[in-house]
């Protein structure tokens, strides 16, 4: 069986995060066809890389997970650094040292991974490398050669305008892309006079038949309808902004809705009677707490891949998205099983909507269940990856 590698900064079961889930599904279905080797870090926490995991080697449901201890955890200087590197780009000026510091700072510094990955780099058929914005790789794709398969989850920031990046957009075999929106601009900013080949396609979802949707709501005295948001409580996914959006929402109607969120602590949660702050949640109340979920929203505009949408929609249950992600708003508008928004009033009028208008409202999730058996098939998906995979190694075992 042909021998694969997969390139993350964090992987394991304990771990939440639209990538690290892509990054875990994907190398669990691959490994129904190959060899599967994660080559990862033993952090959990992306916010300092603290080494967290103390097993080398483990194997995790058919998969060989290989951890490396992070050098140095996050710089705590790093917001200020990239701040200060963002807004020399802004005026033009970028700088290939400087960029080499921010992957450093920004981390995961395994530089233990790096040695490891160019000593063996050639026993793997194929190298595929998740994310464009971590330290694993930007030193460690150009390492691969002909190996590297790049899936850069890229997103429209101004992170993309980095010069380092120009020359990693080159390096890969072949590219994977999670969007149709995703590819057309990595080919806007990224012009290549030889195009690379790539493969646009989703993922496919693992999400349980019949759920208990009635004890989960006892457990967290649930008895109405609630918006729900999975995934950190953080200002970078555009938290705050989504819980002010609410609290004029309920101040401006006088709604019963509650607001659940459901995910780790980063910022502040204000008080409010229709706000429930529940932590993390193991992956069957997570599912409980979508299902019973009115719709599920995504306030972030800087969103390459959400589980969290496709999770949904596979589950019948509509989502209301940021509109500022073209990835986000295209699913919706594709699917008819989502609505977006891009100021409080578009917000407050979506949210009537989903309450007001229940013939509708069925339609929504009928069709946003359609969509995802309609293009996020595990069995196609695979055969897609293979033929890939086999094109970059064409090599016979």
């Amino acid at each position: 069986m042909k021998r694969i590698a997969l390139v993350h900064p964090r992987y394991g079961l304990e771990i939440s995060g639209g990538s690290e889930t892509y990054a875990r599904k994907i190398a669990e279905h691959l490994a129904n066809r190959y060899e599967v080797e994660v080559l990862t870090t033993k952090a959990v926490d992306s916010a300092t890389w603290k080494d967290w995991y103390v097993r080398d080697v483990e194997m995790i449901r058919g998969v060989t997970v290989r951890r490396f201890s992070v050098q140095q955890m996050r710089a705590r200087d790093f917001q200020a650094f990239d701040e200060a590197y963002l807004a020399e780009l802004a005026q033009g000026r970028s700088n290939l040292v400087t960029e080499k510091e921010w992957f450093e700072k920004h981390g995961p510094y395994a530089p233990a991974l790096i040695r490891y990955l160019q000593r063996y780099r050639e026993t793997y058929g194929a190298i595929l490398f998740l994310s464009d914005a971590n330290y694993l790789t930007y030193a460690g794709l150009p390492l691969a050669g002909n190996r590297a398969i790049f899936i850069p989850m890229a997103q429209d920031t101004p992170f993309l305008r980095f010069s380092t990046l120009e020359s990693l957009y080159q390096k890969p075999r072949a590219f994977v892309f999670l969007s149709e929106e995703e590819r057309l601009l990595v080919r806007r900013r990224f012009p290549l006079s030889e195009p690379i080949p790539c493969a646009v396609m989703g993922l496919g979802m693992d999400v349980p038949r019949q759920v208990d949707t009635g004890t989960f709501r006892r457990q967290y005295g649930l008895d109405g309808e609630y918006l729900l948001y999975v995934g950190q409580v953080d200002e970078k996914k555009e938290c705050p902004m989504l819980m002010r959006y609410f609290m004029e929402f309920q101040k401006r109607t006088g709604s019963k809705l509650k607001l659940v969120l459901a995910g780790k602590k980063i910022c502040r949660i204000p008080e409010h009677p229709d706000i429930l702050a529940l932590g993390f949640l193991p992956e069957n109340e997570k599912f409980s707490a979508i299902a019973g979920a009115k719709a599920v929203v995504i306030p972030s505009r800087q969103m390459g891949v959400s589980m969290t949408l496709l999770e949904s929609m596979a589950m019948s249950v509509p989502v209301l998205v940021n509109g500022g992600s073209p990835v986000l708003q295209g699913h919706c508008k594709k699917s008819n099983g989502g609505l977006f928004y891009q100021s409080y009033f578009e917000f407050e009028g979506a949210l009537q909507y989903l309450m007001q208008h229940p013939v509708e409202y069925m339609q929504l999730c009928a069709n946003a269940r359609a969509y995802i058996t309609a293009y996020y098939d595990w069995e196609s998906i695979m055969q897609r990856f293979q033929q890939i995979i086999e094109w970059v190694s064409p090599e016979k075992d």
